[in-house]
């Protein structure tokens, strides 16, 4: 049987509701933010049913490990993840136990920080039609999954209705600031070089990624969450090879299944069958042992 997955922390949580994402809900603490990392998936822009048991906390907890690995990179947002702190903020502990992130309050930048160090997935679209990824001309003849020499920093702006815009660098510039921008752009590179290195100690490709980044008193911190299945994607080594679909290693078997339904993708799809969510329950635990080389659960 599937174990207890969490949907919402409504009722958990001794606090105000402001804002509800597709997977995270954000409450207000007064001086600080409190995280909850629901369960939750998303597919297609359709938040699925039933959720996937352990996922929140594998999305929390790599994100603090990430965030703790690279905080003599960049400062960022975490205060704690430890529920036993909340005291009757949270009525359930356990049910919040590794979901749960304290956060200082910074003011979000309206920009997602995308980093791409392999030509796939939006990117190569984008490139098959125009020959460029975010308006950066790119040579003919570009294999489907091939590595870039360097980096490519790809902005878009951030809706919290809809898809995010794609836009160029210059136009990032434009809207807010060139020394701002250039300050992202710097530390997103940074930070994928860095990840890149350490994922591929440990037999994984890191193809793209995307972060978010907040200000405090005028200084740039990171926020939201990095270094993700759903922030960021990992190729296992032995699955990579040019002009293919690689299977991810994230919600993958979610869209596998979904691909192979006839379901039209402008209405709500029926719920996934156990099998389906029992295996995407159990790639979020092995990426999470993989990274970090510990067990979740």
């Amino acid at each position: 049987m599937i174990s207890q997955a969490i949907t919402t922390a409504v009722d958990l949580v001794n606090a105000p509701l402001i804002y509800k994402g597709k997977v995270r809900e954000l409450y207000d603490l007064g001086e600080h933010y409190l995280i909850v990392v629901t369960d939750r998936i998303s597919a297609f822009d359709y938040v699925l049913d039933p959720p996937v048991p352990h996922k929140g906390e594998v999305l929390n907890r790599l994100s603090a490990f990430w965030f703790g690995q690279t905080t003599n990179l960049i400062d960022n947002h975490v205060v704690h993840i430890d529920v036993d702190q909340l005291g009757d903020i949270v009525r359930d502990k356990d049910a919040l136990r590794n979901r749960i992130m304290v956060t200082r309050k910074a003011e979000r930048i309206d920009m997602e920080c995308v980093v791409r160090g392999y030509i796939t997935g939006g990117g190569w679209r984008q490139y098959q039609e125009t020959g460029q990824v975010n308006g950066i001309d790119l040579p003919e003849g570009l294999h489907k999954n091939g590595v870039f020499p360097n980096p490519l920093f790809t902005p878009a702006a951030k809706n919290d209705i809809g898809h995010d815009e794609d836009i160029s660098f210059d136009e990032m510039k434009k809207r807010i600031g060139a020394e701002l921008a250039e300050e992202l752009k710097a530390k997103s590179i940074q930070l994928y070089e860095y990840a890149r290195h350490y994922c591929d100690q440990h037999d994984i490709i890191l193809a793209d990624c995307k972060f978010e980044f907040g200000l405090i008193d005028g200084k740039v911190i990171l926020i939201d969450e990095i270094f993700t299945p759903d922030s960021s994607r990992f190729w296992a080594k032995n699955n990579y090879a040019l002009d293919i679909e690689i299977d991810s290693m994230d919600k993958e078997p979610v869209r596998t299944y979904l691909a192979g339904t006839d379901w039209d993708k402008n209405s709500q799809p029926a719920p996934l069958p156990e099998s389906v969510v029992q295996a995407t329950s159990d790639r979020y635990l092995a990426i999470y042992q993989k990274l970090t080389g510990a067990k979740l659960v």
